[in-house]
């Protein structure tokens, strides 16, 4: 199995920035596809961002698109989200997870290893 594990998570002003890492050990593949996803208290688990092992294509929510960019680093497999111009409404637990099958899918049920979560909190 794969296992994910992501950090980074705190606390920042509004307008703020933060780096929220993804590492993924075990058995994975260079196919895979990993995911960015936030789940605020009392509502639904929200897509992020996405981005190709194999190539570094990558995928983006359209509330984030131009403040948050994923990356990612071979070497050390890991993924980075970095997240700029942060919002109140964007305080969540983020979520880092891999995709077997469907790489860069927008759905949390096309993922097939998750992580347990970082909190990040945004104040006004």
């Amino acid at each position: 199995q794969v296992r994910v594990l992501e950090s980074g998570g705190g606390l920042v002003q509004a307008g703020g920035s933060l780096r929220l890492s993804c590492a993924a050990s075990g058995r994975t593949s260079s196919t895979y596809g990993l995911g960015w996803f936030r789940q605020a208290p009392g509502k639904e688990r929200e897509f992020v961002a996405a981005i190709s092992w194999s190539d570094g294509i990558t995928k983006y929510a359209d509330s984030v698109k131009g403040r948050f960019t994923i990356s990612r680093d071979n070497a050390k497999n890991v993924v980075h989200l970095q997240m700029n111009n942060l919002k109140p409404e964007e305080t969540a637990v983020y979520y880092c997870a891999v995709d077997r099958m469907a790489p860069l899918s927008r759905a949390h049920y096309n993922y097939d290893y998750w992580g347990q979560g970082t909190q990040v909190t945004v104040s006004s």
